[in-house]
C-alpha cells in the first residue's frame, strides 16, 4: 500500500512527489479533502535558507577535538574481511 498527496484540479489528480512505479493496473482510493492545495511561498524558502547560510557561517571557524565524538561500542567484533574475491 502506498499513499500520496496532491491536488485536484479540474477533475485531475497532480501528485506533489514521485510515485512508485508498479506494474499493471492496481486498485487505488481517493480521498478528497476540503482543504485549498497548500502553497509553499519562496519567501519562506528564501528566509529558511539565508537562516541556515548564517548558520553555516556561525560554525565555520568552530573547532572540534576527537573529544567531542566519542566510539560507540557495539558489543560484538569487527568482520575481517580477507581473502580473495571469486
Amino acid at each position: 500500500m502506498q499513499a500520496c498527496e496532491g491536488y485536484v484540479e479540474n477533475g485531475q489528480f497532480y501528485p506533489t512527489s514521485t510515485l512508485l512505479q508498479l506494474p499493471g493496473r492496481l486498485r487505488a482510493i481517493l480521498t478528497i479533502l476540503d482543504e485549498p492545495e497548500k502553497k509553499v511561498s519562496t519567501t519562506d524558502c528564501t528566509e529558511w535558507l539565508s537562516e541556515f547560510h548564517s548558520l553555516v557561517v556561525e560554525s565555520s571557524n568552530e573547532e572540534l577535538n576527537i573529544e567531542n565524538f566519542p566510539r560507540t561500542k557495539f558489543n560484538r567484533k569487527p568482520i575481517q574481511f580477507e581473502g580473495e574475491l571469486s
